[in-house]
């Protein structure tokens, strides 16, 4: 037996979590499967569009590949019926293939197939362009669906990961920056501070706003792979809690942004030479701002925490931060008010900074939290609700219900009078 060292063993485990490596490795199996099954069922002699199908067919998550077979087989469908009705009124010549490209991509738009809008042009001049017309573009519709057929049973015979674990550590990871950007600023609240130093803190914070692109790309990805996964059964909860997770994190990350802009004006006002606070103010405000990073790094283990347990002792943790954060901004608030009276030429500042903190604090709130995802939660069952009413009618006139409904009422007869 082949012992792997252990480096190369931690590396092969990372990258099997990398959804880079998953898709590769499904996207290669699915499409060499669709060529072996088309070249037994179609009369080309290399059938590559199966393949080729599959590769664009087999997605990260289930969703994803089911939207895009969906819109993959639709624009070959429609490119072949094009080409068809093309080549029963003209020929092949550059002034009809400019016309049937242009129609393509017209009729592509209209018929929803969204990225495989080339796909129909590419389907109709394919087809205009061979000389048995009717073989050549009926095969190609079967080795399409080929392709689109073995990409689905492929994802729900395999079904991919389940991506909750990779959004919860980005979520978790933009949490620690955050902390570990109060921190940096914390520990120059008691010094003096040149304008370009503050500014560089303010650039960080602009930084990590941008990372929330990346964390909501991650966060996307996770939701995708819950729906229609068999072995998720309370897929929009799990959606929820981390969207609104995130929303949160988001919205405290834009207030430290704010607090960074804030600490900046404050070192144009004070100079290269002075501190930007005294020294019992900076250390209650280093305490204070070490009990915010904490509470928002467990606010995140709390909302992508999945085993319970876990989970109490994040919900446990995240209140001691609070409480002891909320400590710590009174007794700050009483040093600032005295130092705003020696010297108010700040005082626009100081309270600026203890407002941001108190926003932070607020959204961070356990009570806050459960608010916002009783109305996520409110809003999904409403908008799940007037989805499957439009379909209410359709139903009841299958089931004849409606013609019941009728013939107990009477042709003339109110509902509320045939009631009495």
């Amino acid at each position: 037996m082949v012992l792997l060292p252990e480096s190369l063993t931690a590396l092969i485990r990372r990258s099997a979590r990398e959804p880079f490596v998953v898709q590769t490795v499904r996207a290669t199996v699915a499409a060499t499967i669709s060529y072996a099954v088309a070249t037994r069922l179609s009369s080309e002699p290399a059938p590559l569009t199966a393949p080729l199908t599959a590769l664009l067919v087999v997605q990260v998550t289930v969703y994803s590949t089911l939207k895009t077979s969906v819109r993959r087989v639709n624009s070959v469908v429609v490119g072949v019926l094009i080409a068809i009705g093309f080549s029963a009124v003209v020929g092949l010549s550059w002034w009809s293939l400019g016309l049937i490209i242009l129609a393509s991509l017209v009729v592509g738009r209209f018929v929803r197939v969204e990225e495989f809008v080339q796909e129909v042009a590419i389907s109709a001049m394919l087809i205009l362009g061979v000389t048995k017309l009717a073989s050549q573009a009926w095969d190609r519709v079967l080795e399409t669906l080929i392709g689109a057929a073995v990409g689905l049973l492929f994802n729900l015979l395999f079904a991919p990961p389940v991506w909750v674990d990779t959004a919860g550590e980005s979520i978790e990871d933009l949490a620690r920056r955050a902390r570990q950007l109060l921190l940096d600023i914390a520990e120059e609240l008691g010094r003096p501070t040149p304008v370009a130093r503050a500014a560089e803190r303010l650039h960080e914070a602009r930084r990590l706003d941008q990372a929330i692109a990346e964390v909501d790309a991650a966060l996307r990805q996770a939701e995708d792979s819950l729906r229609f996964n068999p072995r998720i059964s309370e897929g929009l909860l799990s959606r929820l809690v981390l969207r609104t997770g995130l929303d949160t994190l988001e919205i405290c990350v834009v207030v430290i942004r704010v607090l960074a802009r804030s600490l900046t004006d404050l070192a144009k006002k004070r100079g290269p030479e002075e501190r930007l606070f005294p020294p019992d103010v900076a250390v209650g405000l280093e305490e204070l701002l070490d009990h915010v990073g904490g509470a928002m790094v467990s606010f995140a283990v709390l909302v992508t925490t999945q085993v319970s347990r876990s989970a109490e002792e994040a919900e446990t943790r995240l209140t001691a931060e609070l409480a002891a954060a909320w400590v710590c901004r009174e007794n700050v608030a009483q040093m600032l008010l005295r130092e705003v009276r020696e010297h108010p030429e700040a005082w626009q500042l100081h309270g600026s900074i203890l407002a941001e903190v108190d926003r932070i604090l607020d959204e961070l709130d356990l009570e806050h939290r459960s608010r916002r995802l009783m109305e996520e939660l409110d809003r999904a069952s409403v908008a799940n609700r007037e989805r499957f009413a439009r379909f209410a009618g359709l139903r009841r006139f299958l089931r004849g219900e409606r013609g019941r409904d009728r013939s107990r009422t009477g042709p003339g007869r109110p509902a509320a009078e045939a009631g009495r």
